[in-house]
C-alpha cells in the first residue's frame, strides 16, 4: 500500500471520528434559540480538513497517549478555528460569500447571528476543554495549561493579533517580516496549541514540548505560503472558493514578495525543519506526524 493511499485512510478515519463528536459536542438538553443552533452548526459542520484535531491526535499518538480523552479538546480546536472563519467571512472583514464551496454563515443567517454564533463557539471551547478533566479524569494541572495555552493563542497576542495586523496593514505591507508576523499569528498559533495541548494530554516532556511548538510554527507558516500559492495556481472546484481573490483584492502574499518558485522552496524548507525538530526530540511513534506535514505541502486544496 502506498504512503499516499495511507494517509488519505488515516485522514478520513480521523475525520469520520471528529466530526461524530462534533455532532455530539453541544448538549441537546441546554435551551439555546433554534436558529443559533443551526448557525453554528452550519459552519461547524460544513467540512473542511480538520488538520488541527488531526494534528492534536497525531501529536497524542506519537508519545502513545489516549486519543479518546483527547477528543473534547480536539472538538475545541475545531469550534475555534470555525469561530474564526465565520468571523473573517463577515462584510467589516474579508467580506466572502463562500466558504468550503457554502454560502457563508452571515449570507445564511446574517451578519447578526453570524457574530453570535461565531461568539458561542468560542466560549464553547472552553467548556469542551474541560471535559477532558470532567469525563476522561485527564490531570487538572495539564487541562490548566492547555487552557492557558488557548488563551494566548487563540486571542490578542495570537490568532486574534494576526487577524487585526492583516485588517490594519496586509495591503500596505513593505517587508516579507511583517507578512511572515501576519501569517505566523493568523495560522500558526492555532496549529502550534494543537500539537501542544497534544503533547499536554500525552505527558509529554518539556524537550518534546519545544520541538512540537517548532513543529507547529514551521508547518503553520508553510501551510499558509502553501494557501498563498494556491490562490494563483489552484483549481477553483478543488478549493471550495474562487482563485486568484488575493490578487483581485490587491493582497501582498508571499509569492508577491519572493515569487511562486521561492516561496515553494521557502514552504519546503520550513516543513523539513520542523520535521526534524520531531525526529531530535525522541517521539516514539512520530511517523503519522512527520506524513501530516509532507500531506500539507503535497496537497492541492
Amino acid at each position: 500500500m502506498s504512503t499516499e493511499t495511507t494517509i488519505k485512510q488515516y485522514l478520513d478515519q480521523k475525520v469520520e471520528l471528529i466530526e461524530a463528536e462534533l455532532l455530539e459536542s453541544i448538549p441537546g438538553i441546554w435551551n439555546i434559540p433554534e436558529t443559533l443552533r443551526e448557525s453554528m452548526m452550519y459552519s461547524l459542520m460544513a467540512g473542511g480538513k480538520r488538520l488541527r484535531p488531526i494534528l492534536m491526535l497525531a501529536a497524542v499518538e506519537a508519545l502513545n497517549g489516549s486519543t479518546e480523552s483527547a477528543i473534547p479538546v480536539a472538538c475545541a480546536v475545531e469550534m475555534i478555528h470555525t469561530y474564526s472563519l465565520i468571523h473573517d467571512d463577515l462584510p467589516a472583514m474579508d467580506d466572502d460569500d463562500y466558504r468550503r464551496g457554502k454560502l457563508t454563515n452571515h449570507k445564511v443567517y446574517g451578519e447578526a447571528m453570524a457574530i453570535l454564533s461565531g461568539d458561542a463557539l468560542l466560549t464553547h471551547a472552553f467548556y469542551s476543554v474541560v471535559q477532558a478533566y470532567r469525563i476522561y479524569e485527564v490531570p487538572a494541572e495539564r487541562v490548566l495549561d492547555i487552557v492557558e495555552d488557548l488563551s494566548r493563542l487563540a486571542g490578542a497576542p495570537g490568532m486574534v493579533g494576526g487577524q487585526a495586523a492583516d485588517m490594519q496593514g496586509e495591503q500596505g505591507l513593505t517587508r516579507l517580516e511583517e507578512l511572515e508576523y501576519i501569517h505566523t499569528h493568523k495560522t500558526s498559533d492555532l496549529i502550534v496549541f494543537s500539537l501542544k495541548a497534544g503533547g499536554h494530554l500525552a505527558g509529554a516532556n518539556p524537550k518534546q514540548l519545544q520541538a512540537l511548538e517548532k513543529f507547529g510554527y514551521n508547518i503553520g507558516l508553510a501551510f499558509q505560503i502553501q494557501d498563498d500559492i494556491l490562490d494563483l495556481v489552484g483549481d477553483e472546484k478543488k478549493l471550495g472558493k474562487p482563485v486568484k481573490s488575493d490578487e483581485k483584492q490587491q493582497k501582498v502574499t508571499y509569492p508577491y514578495f519572493v515569487g511562486i518558485e521561492a516561496s515553494q522552496a521557502k514552504m519546503n524548507e520550513l516543513v523539513e525543519q520542523g520535521k526534524q525538530a520531531i525526529i531530535n526530540a525522541g517521539f516514539p511513534y512520530s511517523a503519522r506526524l512527520l506524513e501530516l506535514a509532507d500531506f500539507i505541502v503535497q496537497r492541492d486544496r
